[in-house]
């Protein structure tokens, strides 16, 4: 398997090479927890892509999600979500006792994991206790700050800057006597994200032996609510009381007529360069420890930002303001050699972001249901891909392939059906062999394609709160063909070449 050594600048990494993924998120995968987890499933998982030839697993981000669920908005840039803890793992070193086919609700898993910490505290071994306490000081960059936010925020239950000021602004008296109130909870938190870590690192390395890199996704803001903001408030472009002044978002686009506003703070460029952008240097070790290959979200975002005023409703009015991605991937690049990042370009792009892109030799993204509308000049159309590129059939904000195919109207579908020549299988597998087929060096395809599901099985709708980030296959839904029959298209194009 193909090792990236990351302070090498010249050495060819994964995304040089032509390779076969599949698009599922972490909480997607079956099991009797109200989500998938780093239980035995996602070593499942990891043996079933390798069965079908495949060679890269993308999942969307893996931090601590907030009310909506969503992935995208965490309290945390470095943490891992606790809900991604399996309960397995817990059983077999000793520290849970639980049926290993219980049902657990949200709650039940919370309460199995502290009942597991009391465990861990009763019957860990001097090398348990002693990896712990290796782990808390190797993350001390990031860990102390989100134990701490997170045990006064859960105190609180209100949000950073509708703390006490002292805890507000972070004076060094009352986050000393918050310490101390909330040491056994403190002490809870590191042991959580010890576990998830170690999880992690377990799943890495059983995806190794198997030939199956991880693959991440790193969004480009954070949420306002989070550890990071609250530690390094100097970093965003916040008022003096910690609100937001100004909004993140993009202009309406073909997800949203009145555009996407996310809400997120923006950063203070000029003070991410005063601290040599401390605050992303971190950001992507920590990223570094989880994943091969990470997806960078909004790259466009890195040449310049679209600003909304906090007061705006949506985000129809708003400014285009200039950003310094060239300086930040250039110290990146110093700090880590080539990193092997791909940069989410989608959308109405200029020449400078691609110039960008480009420079860090990052690869873009190519969205084949977007490839159908416009003139021969659509940048998505397969004989438009370039080797430096991602091919996918859709993404987590798509509809699947067969319901975006189903709700073409006649004449549009006549003409992806003209395209594709005279279809011998049923969609999606003619644009799943289009992906296969394109000169891109990385084609992936979401798991609702393979499956061959409908709409009602998509995982997001932009611009939709509700329902979201909720969908999970199970086992029986695969045929005993598909294994075979995708190692035999990844093979027939080429796409086997990791080694």
């Amino acid at each position: 398997m193909f090792r990236f050594r990351m302070n090498d600048s010249n050495n060819p990494n994964c995304l040089d090479q032509r390779s076969a993924g599949v698009l599922l998120h972490l909480t997607s995968l079956p099991g009797t927890g109200s989500c998938g987890d780093l239980g035995w499933e996602a070593f499942n998982f990891v043996n079933f892509l390798a069965d079908c030839g495949i060679s890269v697993w993308q999942m969307l981000p893996v931090g601590p999600p907030q009310g909506s669920d969503s992935p995208y908005q965490t309290s945390s840039v470095h943490a891992g979500s606790a809900r991604l803890i399996g309960l397995d793992p817990l059983r077999q070193a000793g520290w849970l006792d639980a049926p290993p086919d219980a049902v657990f609700t949200n709650a039940d898993k919370c309460a199995a994991l502290r009942a597991a910490h009391q465990g861990f505290c009763r019957v860990a071994d001097d090398a348990e206790r002693g990896a712990l306490d290796g782990f808390v000081a190797e993350h001390a960059y990031w860990l102390e700050d989100y134990a701490l936010f997170r045990a006064i925020h859960e105190e609180r239950g209100l949000p950073w800057w509708q703390w006490p000021k002292g805890l507000r602004g972070r004076e060094t008296r009352a986050l000393a006597q918050a310490r101390k109130r909330l040491a056994a909870e403190l002490d809870y938190i590191r042991w959580e994200q010890f576990v998830f870590f170690r999880q992690w690192a377990a799943l890495r390395e059983h995806a190794s032996e198997r030939g199956v890199l991880l693959f991440g996704d790193m969004p480009i803001f954070v949420a306002h609510d989070s550890a990071e903001v609250w530690a390094r408030p100097q970093d965003f472009d916040l008022r003096d009381d910690g609100t937001l002044r100004v909004v993140a978002g993009v202009p309406p686009d073909y997800f949203s007529a009145t555009g996407q506003r996310w809400g997120n703070p923006l950063y203070r460029w000029d003070r991410l360069a005063v601290s040599d952008y401390r605050f992303w240097i971190d950001r992507v070790r920590t990223q570094l420890k989880l994943f091969d290959i990470i997806r960078i979200d909004h790259f466009r975002g890195f040449e310049a930002f679209w600003e909304i005023s906090g007061d705006e409703p949506t985000a129809m009015n708003g400014t285009w303001v200039q950003a310094d991605g060239d300086a930040l991937f250039a110290r990146l690049q110093q700090e880590f050699g080539r990193l092997p990042l791909v940069a989410e370009d989608l959308g109405v792009i200029t020449h400078q972001v691609t110039a960008l892109r480009r420079k860090f030799r990052m690869p873009g993204m190519k969205v084949l249901q977007f490839a159908f509308g416009g003139g021969t000049d659509n940048p998505y159309l397969p004989f438009r891909h370039s080797r430096d590129a991602v091919v996918y059939t859709g993404t987590h904000d798509n509809d699947t392939t067969l319901g975006w195919y189903e709700a073409l109207e006649k004449g549009e579908r006549a003409h992806v059906d003209d395209y594709l020549g005279q279809m011998q299988e049923p969609m999606p597998w003619p644009l799943i062999r289009c992906a296969l087929a394109s000169r891109a060096n990385l084609a992936v395809v979401p798991m609702q394609d393979l499956l061959a599901l409908d709409g009602a099985h998509r995982m997001n709708i932009p611009g939709v709160a509700e329902g979201n980030w909720q969908w999970r296959f199970q086992w029986d839904q695969i045929g005993d063909e598909l294994p075979g029959r995708l190692a035999r298209l990844v093979k027939l194009f080429g796409r086997n070449d990791l080694s």
